[in-house]
């Protein structure tokens, strides 16, 4: 399960505009009092998370980016690079200074559906991670608790979908193309069948079940005129998926992304999660 460097930077101003604001606060409160943290971004693509949440956490910040793909960790390594105000190498890591914060980060191959133990060293402080959670299964989500909390570690999770789509103009197809996303959706991404939309659901009851406090909060992309070209790449996309399950004509489907390219606004849902050990 990756994706292409291009396709993460064409989403990620959609996804800084779209992460919940109250979220992104309550989390710069539970750091307030600490001048340094620690953290473990999970399936970090190419840094984008990095880049939507620096700003909320203390001015000394250590950040170890965790993915399976080697190519997206180099583009990980190369856009920070550019994104800081001053970047020097320290090893294998980079040591970013960015306004008045100072981040070290570093970077790590690993198979998250392996020995997730590993990934956390004993200094972490904070797990993130942005639009993972719908890939892996519910078995794995149930896994992934049971590790925080066994260290009552805390989560701040972005853009998890959350199945909600709505297109305009509507077009007849939509609610069949939709149930056969989810279908695909559903299928097993390298963590068992996936937990799609429910997702976030999954993560908040096994949290609350553990003793945390769980907060949600919508994340919406609203792709409009200023995001013609991720619109255009979500909806070639969309299409190929429900072509791979059968369930629609292809002859409907291409009507569908014939008149989707031609111009489409959309909003497409998405949930941000915190949970706090209490």
């Amino acid at each position: 399960m990756s994706f292409s460097p291009d396709w993460l930077a064409l989403r990620e101003p959609a996804d800084h505009a779209a992460r919940s604001a109250h979220l992104l606060s309550r989390l710069a409160t539970q750091f307030g009092d600490r001048d340094q943290v620690s953290v473990v971004d999970l399936g970090c693509g190419a840094g984008s998370n990095l880049r939507g949440t620096w700003r909320a956490l203390p001015d000394r910040q250590s950040w170890r980016l965790v993915d399976y793909d080697p190519v997206l960790l180099a583009a990980a390594r190369q856009r920070l690079a550019a994104w800081a105000d001053r970047a020097e190498e320290a090893g294998t890591a980079l040591v970013l200074s960015k306004g008045a914060k100072v981040l070290t980060v570093s970077f790590h191959q690993a198979d998250l559906n392996g020995d997730l133990d590993g990934v956390f060293p004993e200094s972490t402080d904070l797990v993130t991670a942005a639009a993972l959670f719908d890939l892996v299964s519910e078995a794995w989500i149930a896994r992934f608790v049971a590790v925080l909390a066994a260290r009552a570690l805390p989560l701040y999770t972005v853009l998890t979908y959350d199945g909600t789509e709505r297109w305009d103009p509507p077009h007849p197809a939509d609610a069949a193309m939709l149930a056969a996303f989810h279908a695909h959706q559903g299928t097993d991404k390298g963590f068992g069948p996936a937990a799609g939309p429910r997702a976030t659901a999954a993560m908040a009851e096994a949290f609350a079940a553990s003793g945390y406090a769980v907060e949600r909060a919508p994340s919406p992309w609203r792709l409009d005129e200023a995001f013609r070209d991720l619109a255009r790449e979500l909806v070639t996309g969309f299409a190929g998926a429900v072509s791979e399950t059968g369930r629609v004509p292809q002859a409907e489907i291409d009507a569908w992304l014939a008149a989707r390219r031609a111009g489409v606004t959309c909003h497409v849902g998405h949930e941000d999660l915190l949970a706090l050990p209490r």
